[in-house]
């Protein structure tokens, strides 16, 4: 992969269906204001998290990076969890993906069921994947070129519609009212912000899949700091320009999980065959996010099963290098995923979202801490920073911090009782993969003391 290929990969990964629909949910619950507040402060950890990560993906660069870094700065079976969590985080995105794509096409097919348009691009994207990384990266670059224009025109249009330029509604554009709001801007307190934490970790997703990419990148010590000074800043842009135009424009009463909040905006607007338009590109970003799902998955499914800690065959490459095996086997959970929403697809759209948002904390969680630790080795053991090829500034307050943001998240989780579900999922799955990491690894030591038995002996006498 380039340089371009780095950048589309980290913003295609992020903007998806966590903005699209889920910035709906976060009106909803804490107000313009509020929503716009909430991706400024995810804005700032995610930064965090990057620098962190930047700094240990140069030093390593390999693929399925995060367990890895995790199983040599905290522990082996803490590198086993932090994999299994990434691969839950993209596999379950995977099946809010396609719903999602199930909701934008109701748009125009409301008799259609989310189910099979689900099914119909599912295939798609696991095509994309099999045939070659080159070909996966360059179709990447072009689905993520067309969300990021259209949000470009987006942001200009909704500037328009904000200060009259163009007609918004009948009543023209409400300037401040909905940002201010008549309960203040915080109508509902600072707790409900808390619990919308998740939701825009959820959104905000991605931006880590430089890590991933890093083994399959040229010259990773010169591209890796670039792309993540690119992506954080077209992030920014991307997600607070447009949040702040959608929470401006649309009263928190007219936000809902199964409609595109920046489809309600085009339709007010009159613009001919605009929210049509909004919608097809919808559609092209969430196909995005999911071909970069399982791009992620299946490479953290590769990876576990090079070092031994999941079957052979999921390591097997096909003649063109890629991971057949590994893409299958995160597709299939995927469609798990996706089957629960078949019944209640708003309400279960809102819980996968809550369970994306705890493993991916879970693994920004596991970047800080690996980092603290491998600075700290790396000093302790002689050597000096002038050696490393990429040093994250203001250690060890980034890691720090950025740890820190996570556990509150966390505890956020804890609190909201629609959030609990996280947690009720996320916690279990992450202790059952230290009781099956530590479990695998004494039948492992069995084994291998049975076979090196004879050995033993000769070494002993």
């Amino acid at each position: 992969m380039q340089l371009r290929h780095l950048i589309m990969l980290s913003l295609g990964g992020v903007i998806g269906s966590g903005l699209f629909f889920g910035t709906g949910h976060i009106i909803a619950n804490v107000g313009a204001f509020g929503t716009v507040l909430a991706y400024l402060i995810g804005a700032f950890m995610v930064y965090l998290i990057m620098l962190s990560l930047g700094e240990l993906s140069v030093a390593h660069p390999d693929p399925g990076s995060f367990h890895l870094y995790a199983s040599k700065y905290i522990s082996p079976a803490s590198g086993y969890a932090v994999a299994w969590l990434y691969w839950l985080n993209w596999t379950v995105t995977l099946g809010t993906a396609f719903t999602a794509v199930g909701f934008a096409m109701q748009y125009w097919f409301p008799q259609v069921p989310v189910w099979s348009w689900c099914l119909i691009f599912g295939s798609i994207i696991f095509l994309l994947n099999v045939i070659d990384t080159r070909f996966f990266a360059e179709s990447e670059f072009f689905l993520s070129i067309i969300k990021v224009v259209t949000i470009q025109v987006f942001i200009v249009l909704g500037a328009c519609a904000f200060f009259d330029v163009i007609p918004f509604g009948e009543s023209g554009s409400p300037g401040l009212t909905h940002l201010v709001g008549e309960g203040g801007l915080l109508p509902n307190g600072i707790t409900p912000l808390l619990f919308t934490m998740v939701t825009v970790c959820f959104a905000y997703s991605g931006t880590e899949l430089i890590g991933v990419a890093a083994g399959e990148t040229n010259n990773p010590e010169k591209v890796i700091p670039m792309a993540v000074r690119a992506s954080l800043l077209r992030l920014v842009i991307f997600f607070v320009g447009t949040v702040l135009i959608v929470a401006t424009l649309l009263p928190s009463e007219a936000a809902t999980v199964s409609k595109s909040p920046f489809i309600t905006v085009f339709e007010q607007m009159g613009i001919p065959y605009a929210a049509d338009i909004f919608n097809f590109v919808i559609i092209t970003a969430i196909l995005s996010s999911a071909n970069t799902g399982l791009y992620a998955s299946g490479r953290m499914v590769w990876s576990l099963g090079h070092d031994g800690m999941m079957p052979a065959g999921l390591a097997k490459l096909n003649k063109r290098g890629v991971p057949v095996n590994a893409l299958a086997f995160s597709m299939l959970g995927g469609f798990l995923a996706l089957a629960s929403s078949v019944m209640a697809a708003d309400t279960v759209f809102v819980i996968l979202t809550s369970i994306v948002g705890f493993s991916t904390v879970a693994v920004w969680l596991s970047i800080c801490v690996a980092h603290y630790r491998f600075r700290k080795q790396f000093v302790a053991s002689g050597h000096s920073l002038s050696e490393l090829k990429y040093v994250s500034p203001f250690f060890p307050w980034v890691p720090i911090v950025g740890g820190a943001m996570c556990v509150i998240v966390m505890v956020g989780m804890g609190i909201d009782p629609a959030q609990r579900i996280a947690l009720y999922c996320g916690v279990p799955f992450t202790v059952l993969c230290y009781v099956i990491y530590h479990l695998t690894q004494k039948v492992k030591k069995g084994t291998l003391d049975k076979t090196q038995g004879p050995r033993s002996r000769v070494i002993a006498g």
